[in-house]
């Protein structure tokens, strides 16, 4: 999906430049972060009877904090004076404040898990999802690993070069991953694909959950390109990588012992769909929004229909009714078109 740069989204202007050094090392301490919670909810995932905060795992994540706060004061040093005061902070621009206020709950969140663990003991199941440690530590995660992305926001590029469409992937990578992982249990994404089966499905029900779960993992998809379409055109591939890499990833970490046919599915739908609107959209003449919302009215249906496809392929049956199929492809395009509408409506706020 391809769109032209909104004159409404300047380059941040006063800002002192970053560097290409400045943003591949904090690319890589986010990346070093963000593996660790990888590890860890594998790890908790495959071996229920960990009793301990003292992992590997956690000390992976935890060496990952150290290396994103160290990274974001070496930027730093040369933005602020000898001594910083609480102005200086708030003048430096966004693309360090929202990783610098991420490193802040980042380190409230881990100081606070390492007692939690001691007083309460380790979470399990849901629990997990809603320990209010791990929200901290999650909401840091996501705004330490936007850092880089949005550092090279501030340049007065229109277009992003091979190694800018890479870095901005990377990114949006590991500030979406988070995300998935913490909202498993309201995701479509490496838990549940199919209905159970049952004629009648119950408003309380797995069934039911399942249905939140598409819309959620819809919105969750397609968010970060309509974010990264506002700055720039979406580099070719793009799309299609992130979406892939993302399924399966959480099939990896969640559902490894199981068959591989949902996230390859997904990434496969992903593909095509890219292709197809790579070729379609430059042969109608409609604006950028309107390209957007049929972006957004397209592809999750299209995705989730491929899904429900290959289900009924795999396994003989895709566990809904034609009600609840209809019913939940529709409420996935209108999702996706709202999703849409929202994001590029929100207004830029000057400096």
């Amino acid at each position: 999906m391809t769109t032209s740069v909104e004159q409404t989204q300047p380059a941040q202007t006063g800002a002192v430049a970053f560097t290409a050094r400045e943003r591949w090392v904090l690319l890589v301490a986010s990346a070093w972060l963000v593996i660790g919670l990888q590890l860890d909810a594998y790890a908790h995932a495959t071996t229920p009877e960990l009793e301990t905060f003292w992992t590997p795992w956690h000390g992976v994540l935890y060496s990952g904090i150290a290396a994103s706060g160290f990274t974001l004061l070496w930027i730093m040093r040369s933005r602020l004076p000898g001594v910083p005061t609480y102005q200086s902070v708030l003048a430096l621009p966004n693309a360090l404040r929202i990783p610098l206020a991420g490193m802040a709950f980042l380190l409230v969140g881990g100081g606070v898990d390492t007692l939690w663990h001691n007083v309460f003991g380790i979470e399990r199941d849901m629990e997990i999802f809603v320990s209010p440690s791990h929200e901290f530590i999650i909401l840091g995660m996501v705004l330490v690993a936007m850092g880089p992305a949005l550092m090279l926001a501030t340049g007065p590029e229109r277009r992003l070069s091979v190694g800018g469409g890479f870095l901005v992937a990377i990114s949006t990578l590991f500030s979406a991953l988070p995300v998935h992982i913490y909202s498993l249990h309201a995701s479509s994404i490496g838990f549940r694909h199919l209905g159970s089966g049952n004629e009648t499905v119950p408003i309380f029900s797995p069934d039911a959950q399942l249905v939140h779960g598409y819309v959620f993992s819809t919105i969750l998809l397609l968010l970060p390109f309509v974010i990264i379409g506002r700055r720039w055109p979406l580099p070719i591939g793009l799309p299609s990588i992130l979406v892939a890499v993302i399924a399966v990833l959480m099939h990896l970490m969640f559902d490894s012992k199981d068959p591989w046919w949902p996230a390859l599915a997904v990434a496969g739908a992903a593909f095509v769909i890219e292709l197809v609107l790579r070729i379609v959209t430059p042969l109608v003449p409609l604006s950028a929004n309107l390209r957007w919302l049929l972006f957004g009215l397209i592809a999750p249906p299209a995705t989730w229909g491929t899904l429900l496809l290959v289900g009924k392929i795999q396994e003989g049956s895709t566990g809904f009714n034609i009600h609840m199929i209809t019913g939940l492809l529709t409420l996935t395009a209108l999702t996706g078109a709202a999703t849409v509408l929202v994001a590029r409506s929100v207004q830029h706020l000057p400096e």
